[in-house]
């Protein structure tokens, strides 16, 4: 039976004090610890973006970041989201901090304790949401990382931006095309970010000027999004997908009305 083609729609839940200027990365980040543990503007995102999903009723997968369920008030705006949109909602684990792993030395060990205590954290709190899915923290993906994920029990990876404008980020001597071989010797399905062009589409290139017209204008000619019923089309790697990701505090933007740019959406 032919598959039509579809999109699977995901977001991470990313904080102000999760973004790489202020966290995780050796030469861009400086912290600054006065920052809150739970924003304001990330609040305001999750009210648009519950808002935005009572308009649909497509599936969302949101990737988290592990170290945000230290917040009693996050725990609680998820499992809300959780209760009212019920199987709408699948959660994927984008690490327990938001450090950008290809960015320092190769450290096994660390990635597979961060790895082991956020599965634990995530399965803990939503146990019937939680799935072996995995977004490298900022896309900074390396091909060593591949084997640790296969030995957590990771299925699907989803954190391949296939375009030059972004080869720093996999690591010394890497690009995507070798973390992409290296997934392909795995059993790891990888679900990669749609680009045109060869330039990003997801994300930060929604709202960089000199990318964001491109930006936008791929994802208004998107495939339909996956319905419910095909969710485990993700993890099918004889089925194609395109794969678009957005923030949570996205929808803080426009005093908490923006949506995503999606044509039927």
């Amino acid at each position: 039976m032919r598959v039509l083609p579809r999109t699977w729609l995901t977001i991470d839940t990313d904080d102000v004090r999760h973004v790489p200027s202020n966290q995780g990365h050796p030469a861009r980040s400086n912290p600054n610890p006065n920052l809150p543990q739970l924003s304001e503007q990330f609040k305001s995102g999750m009210k648009g973006f519950a808002s935005w999903m009572r308009t649909h009723d497509y599936p969302l997968t949101l990737f988290v970041i592990a170290d945000q369920c230290e917040s009693e008030e996050f725990v609680r705006l998820m499992s809300t989201l959780c209760t009212e949109f019920g199987n709408r909602i699948q959660i994927g684990c984008h690490g327990l901090h938001h450090r950008s792993w290809s960015a320092w030395p190769k450290d096994v060990g660390a990635f597979s304790r961060d790895l082991s205590k956020s599965v634990s954290i995530l399965e803990h709190h939503f146990p019937q949401h939680f799935k072996p899915w995995f977004r490298a923290p900022a896309g900074y993906i390396a091909s060593w990382m591949i084997p640790v994920l296969v030995e957590h029990g990771f299925v699907v990876d989803s954190s391949i931006n296939p375009s030059w404008l972004v080869s720093k980020k996999y690591g010394k001597g890497e690009s995507w095309k070798t973390v992409q071989s290296t997934v392909k010797k795995s059993k790891i399905v990888e679900r990669q970010w749609k680009t045109r062009f060869s330039l990003p589409t997801c994300g930060p290139a929604q709202h960089i000027m000199g990318l964001r017209w491109n930006a936008k204008r791929a994802w208004s000619r998107l495939e339909k999004p996956l319905s419910i019923k095909e969710i485990d089309f993700i993890e099918n790697p004889n089925i194609e997908l395109d794969t678009i990701y957005w923030h949570i505090l996205d929808h803080a933007r426009k005093d908490g009305t923006w949506i995503p740019p999606i044509r039927g959406l």
